[in-house]
């Protein structure tokens, strides 16, 4: 619903009111206590944030306001050291800004229990965080809309990491930044811009976030910081080291230099369930059956008695479903089941080594030259087991895992059609094993120089260059128990647990169980991106008034190829299709590659039961060595579509870009109006190249686009009292469409070839019409209580839909399939008695939409309580949003409330910081999902976290203990599909102690 902007003036008006009559009385006391700049910071603090993002304010630490500050004006205020110091330094930089925004400082990001920097800005309101299964934060979203929406910046520059997305793969391929990357240690300054200026790098609709990272003139003088911890995870037991080292040097006041470095290794296991969806079967049983709503109908329940189920049933006999099942065959054909029902294990190890090297000249107070150079590289590797319960593709067919078909028994299903118990005979699993062998490395150098050659004019420039490379291994061997061989399920879906409990009549971990091979894959993928730009800004002007023009070019490289040489691979191991009776390994040696997993408490953090809690696991080396698997690899040939069913290509991006900003103070009813408006002008000249299938060949095919942007904005602060500051922006703001969106080419997710990703290179870039109200009271020191609205109307949003499309009309020739996703079609083509080419095929294909509306509403309370008790304080914010669209679907991963809290102490030494993040159910993906009408749901999920440190009374005080726990209350991640008690994925990633020593020198 529209909201009029008076309506929301009035509100803001009304909400800074009751917040100054809330803590009128202590706003008194504080700003008695402080003194004259308890109300109004002194004029050398005085920094617009939002005109100069590298604008120096007071860092955490003793020093004076001169040093803090860089003004060069004598001071006898003297700034504190710690958590307060850093949260006074982030108010300031709110108070004096024009726009709406956010910052966090170098004491603050050391002192908070994160372990990277996503973690980090996971504190500040409106922002949220997406965590890989492991736990750790990986992304950032801000106000709603997906990290790809959100501009990352590293020292004001644009950059891009060629990862992908964490531990499962598949979410780093669009243009949002991996902040797992970056550890907190090397960084001093993090803002999050949410209005958009005229001066900042256009590209994101949901915010502009600025790392910066530290620099020798931070600190003048001599500094080496050092911080050794261990890394203890209660999912393995296991401890792994992480560390940093900074060290920095001032010349006299005209030249810096500092080198950081930070690095971890550590042992990682994850427990959980997943499912890859939903599904129903495929009856004959007239007109009762699967008419609506739509199904799934991905497996057929047995129509002829298979051998071994027992049960008084004779093999070969016709099966009455609806007297085995309990239900009538209606029911029966409309209750869903998980595709694969699967506990998984995932276990490895983790490293990442990171360093910064930063060198500052001043030969005079008109030339500043600064260089600065990162280097980060990441190793993952896993292997992840999946005991996968066969109910996909399950059923009569021709291919060697063909089981027949199961036969239920005592089903029951609740009010939504989801199975809640029963017995399935006839059953198959097959073990999954896949190794992740992940490789990427990351170097950016981002040179600048700023000129003032008169006290009115300031003239910036800078460069950037980056460089990142990615490659995953990703080798898999399946194997299925004998099909007909007894295997009976008992599912249990009543007794509340996240996860169903599905059990087995069989010992799942004997490797002489009668394995057999199922499948292998030779899967690798390479990804590359390169960034480039220069930039230019020159002012004119005074604190007064000023005006701003600049012009930018940058460049943007993105490279995803996949290579495969599953089927001749398959074809060596176990033949084609895979009987295991033709090839290097056949079914009769299996069993000497195979050995039990050596976890002996598997789920043991979950609040709920697993089923099946065995594994068995291939001798990977062995099993590698007598295949030759290695020159498999090294001799895969590109594929069309990439491990992770995501869609491979190359994208080019040439952008020029430029901009007039002024900014000025003016006087109204005796009150300072602070203002900035301008307007940005931008051109994109993009080209895209994707590998397509034409016959049997892969040929690039190239598309290429063109657009302009106008974007205009204007924030305005008005000083309504001293401690009362009300906001207003307007702006117009773009973001590209998602990199991996705009790949031609149709591929397929999954290996039964049932669901298929297409690209879509006419995909327009979203724009966003966003007003923002709002206001803070100051309270005094570092305390202000500030709320905020804001209204986006995005134009051209994307959304991936589900379409249904015969199988001969996307272009790919079933020899171009893989083996198995070749005989699972040609299987389901059989039994619907059609030819393989009309066989129904779902396609996920990203369209835009014509609108799509996100408000909200933003509330923050920080309050130092040392009138109560001194050193105490918190911080408090909350979050509420709503969005409506024309086509009725939405963005997924926005929750409608979320909040966090944070209180903390520091006095005599001991510093405490105890925090809770907190984000209500999120719509993960839209619906239809698996052709049901029905999407996936983010369970609502809080995280308690500690950061405690001790302040050790010799050396001067320069050594701290320090212990952090995150995950206190052992929250899992968790997904359904549609309703609660369809989970669709399950993880616990436990808890984390890091424990350790930070010395200061």
């Amino acid at each position: 619903m529209l909201v009029s902007r008076r309506h929301i003036v009035r509100l803001s008006l009304r909400a800074a009111v009751a917040a100054t009559a809330l803590i009128a009385a202590d706003a008194q006391a504080q700003n008695a206590a402080s003194g004259p700049g308890g109300q109004q910071p002194s004029p050398a603090t005085q920094v617009d944030t939002a005109a100069n993002p590298d604008a120096q304010v007071p860092q955490g630490s003793v020093q004076s306001v001169e040093q803090a500050t860089g003004t060069g004006q004598p001071s006898d205020d003297i700034v504190v050291t710690g958590i307060r110091a850093s949260l006074q330094s982030a108010t300031n930089a709110k108070r004096n800004s024009v726009g709406f925004g956010d910052s966090i400082f170098a004491e603050d990001i050391g002192k908070l229990p994160a372990t990277n920097l996503a973690e980090t800005l996971n504190r500040i309101p409106g922002v949220r965080l997406n965590r890989d299964i492991s736990g750790e934060g990986t992304q950032v979203s801000i106000r709603g809309l997906g990290p790809s929406f959100s501009k990352v910046l590293l020292n004001g520059t644009q950059f891009a990491v060629a990862s992908d997305g964490g531990t499962n793969g598949g979410q780093g391929d669009n243009r949002q930044v991996d902040l797992d990357f970056f550890p907190s240690e090397l960084f001093t300054r993090l803002d999050v811009a949410k209005s958009a200026t005229a001066s900042t790098l256009e590209g994101g609709i949901a915010g502009t976030v600025n790392l910066r990272n530290a620099r020798p003139f931070d600190k003048p003088g001599t500094h080496v910081t050092v911080v050794a911890q261990g890394a203890y995870t209660d999912s393995n037991d296991k401890v792994g080291p992480r560390g940093a080292l900074v060290a920095s040097h001032t010349f006299g006041d005209t030249f810096g230099i500092l080198v950081g470095v930070a690095g971890v290794r550590q042992k990682t296991r994850i427990d959980g369930y997943d499912t890859v969806g939903f599904t129903d079967a495929n009856l004959a049983c007239g007109t009762g059956c699967n008419v609506s709503p739509p199904e799934s109908n991905g497996f057929s329940f047995a129509s002829t008695t298979p051998a071994n189920v027992g049960r008084g049933l004779v093999t070969g006999a016709p099966v009455d479903l609806a007297a085995t099942s309990g239900l009538t065959l209606s029911q029966l054909s409309k209750a869903i089941l998980p595709r694969l029902g699967r506990p998984t294990l995932t276990e490895g190890t983790r490293s990442r080594i990171s360093a910064i090297a930063s060198m500052e000249w001043r030969p005079s107070d008109a030339f500043h030259f600064a260089l600065d150079g990162i280097y980060a590289k990441s190793k993952r590797d896993y292997v992840r087991s999946n005991m996968n319960w066969q109910v996909r593709n399950s059923g009569p067919g021709t291919s060697p895992q063909s089981t027949g078909g199961m036969v239920p028994f005592d089903v029951t299903v609740d009010q939504n059609n989801v199975v809640t118990s029963g017995v399935f005979a006839n059953s198959s699993f097959f073990s999954e094993n896949s190794l992740f062998n992940q490789r990427t490395e990351f170097w950016n150098v981002t040179p600048s120089a700023s000129w003032r050659p008169t006290e009115r004019v300031k003239i910036d420039l800078s460069a950037n260059w980056g460089k990142s490379n990615f490659f995953r291994e990703q080798p898999t061997f399946a194997f299925q128990t004998a099909p007909n061989s007894g295997v009976e399920v008992t599912y249990d879906n009543t007794t509340g647990s996240p996860q169903p409990i599905i059990s087995a009549n069989r010992d799942l971990g004997d490797p002489n169980l009668g394995w057999q091979w199922y499948r292998v894959n030779v899967q690798n993928i390479r990804r590359e991106t390169e960034t480039k730009g220069a930039h230019l800004d020159v002012y004119v002007g005074d604190d007064q008034l000023n005006f701003k023009a600049g012009a930018a070019y940058d460049e943007a490289q993105r490279s995803i190829r996949a290579f495969d040489n599953t089927n001749a691979y398959q074809l060596s191991v176990c033949g084609s299709p895979c009987t295991g009776n033709t090839g290097t390994v056949p079914t009769s040696a299996l069993s000497q590659y195979l050995m039990r997993t050596p976890v002996t408490n598997f789920g043991h953090l979950s609040n709920g039961k697993f089923g099946v809690t065995s594994f068995i696991m291939p001798d990977f080396d062995a099993l590698k060595s007598v295949t030759n698997y290695a020159s498999f690899r090294d001799n895969a040939p590109e594929a069309r579509g990439s491990v992770t069913g995501g869609a491979t290509g190359d994208i080019y991006e040439t952008v020029w870009g430029g901009y007039a900003e002024m900014n000025g103070v003016s006087e109204i009813f005796g009150r300072e109006l602070h203002a900035n408006a301008g307007v940005r002008y931008t051109y994109t000249r993009q080209k895209v190249v994707g590998p397509s299938q034409i016959g049997t060949a892969i040929v690039d095919i190239t598309a290429r686009s063109n657009y302009v942007q106008v974007l205009p904005s204007a924030n305005f602060a008005y000083d309504v009292f001293d401690n009362l500051k009300l906001r207003f922006a307007v702006s117009k703001s773009m973001t590209r469409p998602d990199a991996n969106l705009v790949l031609p080419g149709v591929t397929f997710s999954d290996p039964s070839a049932q669901i298929a990703s297409a690209g879509n290179p006419a995909l327009e870039p979203y724009t966003s019409d966003n007003i923002d109200v709002g206001g803070e009271f100051y309270t005094g020191g570092a305390g202000y209580v500030g709320v905020s609205f804001f209204r986006k109307n995005i134009k051209g949003f994307t959304a991936t839909i589900q379409q249904q499309s015969p199988f001969g009309d996307l272009n790919i020739p079933l020899d171009a399939l893989q083996s198995t996703q070749r005989q699972a079609l040609l299987d389901r083509a059989a039994a619907a008695g059609v030819a393989p080419a009309q066989v129904a095929i779902t396609v996920n294909r990203p369209v835009n939409l014509n609108n799509l509306i996100i408000q909200g509403v933003e509330g923050t309370w920080n309050q130092p309580l040392d009138f109560l008790f001194k050193g105490l304080g918190f911080q408090a914010n909350g979050t509420h949003i709503t969005q409506d669209s024309d086509s009725g679907l939405v963005a997924p991963g926005v929750p409608k409330w979320g909040y966090n809290v944070q209180g903390y102490y520091e006095n005599y030494g001991l510093s405490l910081s105890l925090n809770y993040v907190w984000q209500g159910a999120v719509i993960a993906a839209n619906p239809p999902q698996n052709n049901l009408p029905l999407g996936l749901l983010a369970d609502a999920r809080g995280q308690l976290d500690l950061s405690a440190g001790y302040q050790l009374p010799f050396l001067n005080k320069a050594m701290r203990l320090t212990l952090d726990v995150l995950n206190i209350t052992n929250a899992p991640i968790r997904t359904t599909f549609g309703y609660d008690n369809a989970a669709y994925s399950v993880y616990y990633p436990g808890r984390q102690v890091l424990f350790g020593l930070r010395a200061s020198f």
